[in-house]
């Protein structure tokens, strides 16, 4: 699959380390000093045109996350044309530093269910659960 990128200035487009990668690496465009508890939207220099049925994610980078800084993980809609951002944590008791061209998460295009919220669903199920039904 191929998605299209909008330019917002990145220097370093998604890149995946090895082919067969679930995730593409996206860069800083900037520097940040990240304190304990405290949380930081990070711009990185372009938007996607997804197609419609396709979300976006920026995951954690596993390195980052074992020094305690984690990615949320809003979904980056079909439908959003601005620039993506990765929402970046520090959940460490430390101050921690991000330069601008570190990595600083992952990409990851996902399929999505588009459905209806209904009130009505039809044949009706019980609450119960464990073993309600029987051996």
């Amino acid at each position: 699959m191929k998605i299209k990128m909008i330019d917002f200035g990145y220097e370093n487009a998604p890149l995946r380390a090895h082919d067969n990668d679930a995730g593409a690496d996206v860069y800083s465009t900037k520097s940040y000093k990240l304190y304990p508890a405290s949380t930081a939207k990070i711009p990185l220099g372009f938007g996607l045109e997804l197609p419609d049925g396709y979300a976006a994610f920026v995951f954690p980078r596993s390195g980052l996350s074992s020094k305690g800084l984690v990615c949320e993980l809003p979904p980056i809609d079909s439908g959003y044309r601005g620039e993506i951002h990765a929402i970046i944590t520090n959940n460490s008791d430390e101050v921690q530093f991000i330069n601008a061209g570190d990595r600083i998460g992952q990409l990851v295009v996902l399929p999505c269910v588009i459905c209806d919220f209904v009130t009505e669903r039809g044949i009706e199920r019980g609450s119960g659960a464990f073993g309600s039904t029987g051996k």
